[in-house]
């Protein structure tokens, strides 16, 4: 079946960076845009990036554009999210997604904490 898992999260203080990973199975990962979401607490659902899986066409979201680097292999049908200079407005769970937003489905997700 289709599974999404992502790693890589953790605490870091502000102004540090991590790097997210999401493998994927189950699916053609190649020919599926995919996402990164994630969510605050007391917060809904936020759409953070995405990247197309045949043209490589890649968005974000304004507050992270500049600092967040979304990035595919599909070689290893791996997602991966480059966070640098993260602020604690960044502090969410994040989740891959298979598609193009916040109604895509999505794993589990990853605890990112930016605190001092």
């Amino acid at each position: 079946q289709e599974q999404l898992v992502e790693s890589g999260g953790g605490l870091v203080q502000p102004g540090g960076s991590l790097r997210l990973s999401c493998a994927a199975s189950g699916f053609t990962f190649a020919t599926y845009p995919m996402s990164w979401l994630r969510q605050a607490p007391g917060k809904e659902l936020e759409w953070v990036a995405s990247i197309d899986g045949r043209s490589g066409f890649i968005t974000y979201e304004p507050s992270v554009r500049g600092r967040f680097t979304i990035a595919r292999d599909n070689a290893k049908n791996t997602l991966y999210l480059q966070m640098n200079n993260l602020k604690p407005e960044d502090t969410a769970v994040y989740s891959c997604a298979k598609g193009w937003g916040t109604h895509s489905p999505r794993g589990q997700g990853t605890q990112v904490t930016v605190s001092s």
